[in-house]
């Protein structure tokens, strides 16, 4: 079978492996989408923690299945998508309910090679089944579902400000779905082509660039002078993580869903005098998904609105560099198999 696998920083070769073979507890799946995520364009760069090469990516996945024992509740044919993290099952994390942070956790794409290949063999405990969804449906379940857990993890409530900064396709599951809690979301980002694109396409109804002069003034003028009672960042970018603490509230929540290699600081007083809540969240739970696949089938969520670029799997290793453009407004890059 054919695949695409990033041998180092800045290199995609393509080649063939055998197609996987059958196993008991696994499904054979052949793979018909792959997202383009964060993951995979800091994978590429260089910059993403937990990572070793050379590395088949991919975890955003919409597949069919050609294999699968019976009694897993799934048959031959059936359409799903897969919660990529693998976990351990022993751990205190699992014990407690808690397999997105599991201790020996294996991400599908990170960790263990992934999804840019024809088939893939699968624990079939990691399946979702869509049938009545489309191919790109299934395949952006995965990144709103981080969106989804970011939420339920700030513990967002109907009525209060909530900040996202970074209005990549992280971010904007992280609004959906704090929009769908009944939050008032601003977008914060450098980007003006992506905070229009977050009032034109998901009716957020505040913005503020972040390079403005006056972003800490605009912000409270929106909330009233309160300032944001939540404030996520889905960037992963070490200067807006230690930035933004100056945006929350008093007695406010500031949860870092995007992920950075180096160390973060900021003020201790700033901190302290607010009585900050500081937490971190990280990928997401079967819960999580299950309630993206609900909000998807209720037409909360329209994940058509996402997709900016497609190409067919032979040209992904000479488009991927052009996804690291922002010139080249891109949200999400879906791959056809």
């Amino acid at each position: 079978m054919n695949v695409l696998i990033c041998e180092k920083p800045g290199l995609f070769e393509y080649g063939t492996r055998e197609k996987p073979l059958p196993e008991q507890g696994k499904a054979i799946l052949k793979v018909h989408r792959i997202g383009i995520c964060g993951t995979d364009l800091h994978a590429y760069e260089g910059t993403q923690p937990f990572f070793n090469y050379p590395r088949v990516l991919g975890h955003e996945l919409a597949a069919v299945i050609e294999d699968v024992e019976p009694g897993h509740g799934f048959t031959i044919g059936d359409k799903v998508s897969i919660i990529p993290y693998f976990n351990c099952g022993t751990c205190i994390a699992c014990r407690n309910g808690l397999p997105n942070c599991c201790a020996s956790i294996s991400v599908f794409g990170v960790h263990a090679d992934g999804g840019m290949c024809e088939h893939i063999s699968v624990p079939v405990q990691y399946l979702l089944k869509g049938n009545d969804m489309s191919f790109d449906e299934l395949a952006l379940i995965e990144p709103l579902a981080i969106g989804a857990h970011g939420i339920r993890r700030a513990g967002v409530k109907a009525g209060e400000y909530v900040l996202v900064i970074g209005a990549g396709p992280i971010g904007l599951g992280v609004m959906e779905f704090a929009r769908i809690a009944g939050a008032k979301v601003i977008a914060m980002d450098i980007n003006e082509s992506r905070l229009q694109f977050c009032k034109d396409k998901l009716q957020v109804p505040f913005s503020v660039n972040a390079a403005s002069a006056d972003a800490h003034q605009q912000l409270l003028d929106i909330t009233g002078s309160d300032m944001p009672t939540t404030v996520i960042d889905a960037t992963g970018n070490l200067k807006a993580i230690n930035n933004a603490l100056q945006y929350l509230a008093h007695g406010g929540r500031y949860v870092l869903v995007g992920l950075q290699k180096e160390n973060f600081s900021f003020s201790h007083p700033e901190f302290h005098k607010r009585e900050t809540t500081l937490m971190s969240s990280r990928n997401a739970t079967k819960e999580d998904f299950e309630q993206v696949m609900n909000a998807m089938r209720s037409k909360q969520v329209q994940p058509s609105t996402y997709i900016t670029h497609r190409v067919k799997f032979n040209e992904v290793k000479d488009n991927f560099d052009s996804w690291l453009n922002p010139a080249t407004g891109v949200i999400k890059a879906m791959v056809e198999m």
